[in-house]
């Protein structure tokens, strides 16, 4: 019975252990208050840029509406995995059950097959702004801007429809100890008594294609910015579309250099303290960093930031 598998899975249990990063630590208290310092970070440092976006008529242009998805993305990213770890670190339990697990594995492959194509969205974006600056009004009106995102949205949402269910309907009879701190693929799938090769070809065919089609657009893209650039007359002009671009590359190398790492490379590349640590990267650091290299990185952020915050002093000032 396809319930019997999903929930039993042929073992009579229905949890798995999570063997997360504290049980890797010397200093696991201490971790935790760190991850649950970052957490705060990310979370106030995105919900910050989201408003200031939303309330700064200035920032109403494509490209502050794709770093809006992004803080949303990584809000809801960070938001699926950290908190059940920080909870289970504070309640000492480190169970999940299937359905749980299974959750927890869609949501977190649709907001990162999301955030892969927003990534090459957002390249497109600067290719036009740079390259075809008379012409951006139109390539990237209000329409195109909604359907570049939706579809990001949708592709994603593929993903973790495709790969959820067909991973959590493996049998798993081995050890009920996932080695990592959520249910991520490639730590689930470890536990199957049954031969998972065929799977795991596919799931790399489908990850390639995944990383394929946003690598190359955001690589051409990225090319032909870098060639107008160079041709650019003005220093200032120069020196601003560089800060741009070279802020949002920072971004790409991160995310995708570990996702490359995880679904890419072969097994004899991986251990379980290997994968926690790059995991890390895409799952924790990356949602904190983004807001920073955004906003401290940007004029018209920082700007509105600054308008923001005296708006507040003022307010404050007639107040007393």
């Amino acid at each position: 019975m396809e319930n019997t598998t999903w929930v039993a899975n042929h073992t009579g249990r229905s949890d798995f252990d999570l063997v997360g990063l504290f049980s890797q630590s010397k200093h696991p208290t201490l971790l935790c208050v760190v991850i649950f310092v970052v957490f705060l970070m990310a979370l106030s440092g995105n919900t910050i840029l989201i408003l200031l976006i939303h309330c700064d008529a200035h920032l109403h242009n494509p490209m502050y509406f794709f770093i809006t998805q992004l803080s949303l993305m990584d809000v809801m990213s960070i938001s699926v995995t950290v908190p059940k770890m920080l909870m289970d670190q504070v309640m000492g339990v480190n169970k999940i059950s299937a359905p749980e697990c299974g959750m927890q594995m869609f949501l977190y492959l649709t907001l990162v097959g999301s955030e892969f194509f927003l990534l090459a969205a957002m390249a497109y974006d600067r290719y036009v702004a740079i390259c075809h600056p008379l012409r951006y009004p139109v390539l990237m009106n209000h329409r195109a801007c909604l359907l570049l995102v939706s579809s990001s949205w949708f592709l994603g949402s593929v993903d973790g429809f495709m790969l959820t269910p067909i991973t959590m309907t493996f049998p798993f009879c081995r050890s009920r100890e996932i080695h990592h701190f959520f249910c991520e693929v490639p730590a689930v799938m470890k536990l199957s008594c049954s031969d998972t090769s065929l799977y795991e070809t596919l799931m790399y065919l489908c990850c390639v294609l995944m990383l394929l089609i946003p690598v190359t657009i955001i690589s051409s893209s990225y090319s032909f910015i870098l060639f107008t650039i160079h041709r650019m007359n003005s220093a200032e002009a120069r020196k601003k579309a560089f800060a741009t671009c070279s802020s949002h590359m920072m971004v790409v190398i991160l995310f995708y250099g570990a996702a490359i790492y995880t679904y890419m490379l072969p097994a004899s590349y991986h251990t379980p303290k290997k994968d926690m640590i790059v995991s890390v990267f895409y799952t924790i650091l990356t949602p904190v960093l983004n807001p920073l290299i955004y906003s401290l990185r940007n004029k018209d952020v920082t700007r509105a930031l600054k308008k923001m915050l005296n708006v507040g002093s003022i307010i404050q000032e007639t107040m007393k």
